[in-house]
């Protein structure tokens, strides 16, 4: 199938709403679940950590796996619609229970769900754009998606003062509603499903190869491979930095703990916007490289600021931070996985092992953070978590090779299964 300019055209605005509303949906409940857990629920550091590392393990489970099914089906769009029931059914239902094994299971079942998101959006977008268009419409995506982040964490700070914590289970509900009109306002016509596996139309990959084998092109691509403990090194150091920030705010006013979470993010993702936008834009002149060498850093600096002051001014103004970080890893990941997959037809597999990193580091990210603040107190918890990122900057920077085309000779293509 050959996707036409015009359908491509026609793509446009429904992909930019599905990345907007789809935004408070794919993380689940975040940050603001650990503000629940301890304001509402009672329960201490330690046992938030452990409930949000279940959720991360199972997603890690399912990462792979997702991305095998969405490189092998063409039932992209309602992949994602199921996706999204499941994540906001199992957190609408949060405020009915009171168990610890129940929630812990709910938010298996969402960190499960949740790994269709990352795999399934990014196949969509290659297979209407194409690969040389990807860099900049991936910096677009992840613009509308922050913009949407910021849109419902306002909305969450505004009624969360009124109405408590448990608003954000209903706006997550609606936000859902909407992803769903807008996956189906994509046409399924404008999706070429070869092209979104990573599949090159120059005659030799015309039709598809083997079956996805994900980790099989993991372990035969060394720049893969070493991406990939990097995104670890990243997760690690930057997943337990934000519910660590949220925890001290609530404990200095609980009555104002899931308001002040609400700023933290709006701030980060309002600068994650333009962040996003000009990572898109300028990877293929600037470099994948250097600007990922930037997020490492900027994050290494965030988790050194949060222990000079505990002021909810200083705090949402350090988060500031995460908004140049994440923006760039955003934008990028993906990019730098299709300049790695290219012609293999296992990008979204790929994605999924990649993801499967990812939920690595985050998962194990929660429980070290809260075991110091248990053991050692907030402060020797974001330092450690400040020196991971530091050594994240350094393996990169030694380590891993350019990978967009012309930028550098040595990225090679892992060979298809």
């Amino acid at each position: 199938m050959v996707t036409t300019s015009r359908q491509a055209a026609s793509s446009g605005r429904p992909l930019d709403a599905l990345n907007f509303f789809l935004a408070d949906v794919r993380d689940g409940l975040g940050p603001y679940l650990a503000i629940y857990l301890l304001t509402v629920q009672k329960w201490d550091e330690a046992s938030i950590g452990v409930v949000m590392t279940i959720a991360g393990i199972a997603g890690i489970a399912t990462q792979t796996p997702a991305g095998a099914l969405v490189d092998r089906t063409k039932a992209k769009r309602a992949l994602v619609i199921v996706a999204a029931v499941l994540v906001t059914a199992t957190c609408v239902a949060l405020p009915f229970l009171s168990n610890q094994i129940l929630i812990a299971g709910t938010q298996a079942i969402a960190g499960a769900a949740g790994a269709i998101f990352a795999p399934a959006t990014s196949a969509i977008t290659l297979g209407i754009v194409g690969p040389k268009a990807f860099a900049a419409r991936v910096g677009r995506n992840e613009s509308f998606n922050h913009a949407g982040n910021a849109f419902a964490a306002t909305l969450a700070a505004v009624l969360a003062y009124w109405y408590g914590p448990v608003v954000v289970f209903w706006l997550m509900a609606f936000m859902a509603v909407a992803s769903v009109v807008a996956t189906w306002s994509i046409p399924e016509a404008a999706i070429d499903h070869d092209v979104a596996r990573g599949l090159q139309k120059d005659g030799q990959n015309e039709h598809e190869r083997a079956p996805p084998s994900g980790w099989r092109v993991l372990l035969e691509c060394r720049p893969l491979l070493i991406f990939s403990a990097c995104i670890v090194l990243f997760h690690f150091s930057n997943a337990a930095m934000l519910p660590l920030a949220g925890q001290k705010l609530a404990l200095g006013n609980a009555a104002l703990g899931t308001s002040l979470m609400s700023a933290c993010i709006v701030a980060a993702q309002l600068i994650m916007v333009p962040v996003a936008l000009i990572a898109g834009a300028k990877a293929n002149t600037w470099g994948s490289k250097p600007l990922f060498l930037t997020a490492f850093a900027v994050l290494a600096l965030r988790g050194m600021l949060y222990p000079l002051s505990d002021s909810p001014y200083w705090i949402v103004g350090v988060q500031l931070l995460d908004g140049v970080g994440a923006g760039i890893f955003g934008a990028l990941f993906p990019i730098v996985v299709a300049d790695l997959t290219r012609g293999t037809g296992h990008f979204n597999v790929s994605l999924g092992a990649i993801g499967t990193a990812t939920g690595i580091g985050a998962a194990l990210s929660t429980s070290f953070a809260g075991l110091i603040v248990v053991n050692a107190g907030y402060d020797a918890a974001f330092l450690a978590l400040a020196f991971v990122a530091a050594l994240g900057l350094a393996v990169y920077a030694v380590a891993m090779p350019e990978t967009r085309d012309g930028l550098s000779s040595s990225a090679p293509v892992p060979t298809a299964a």
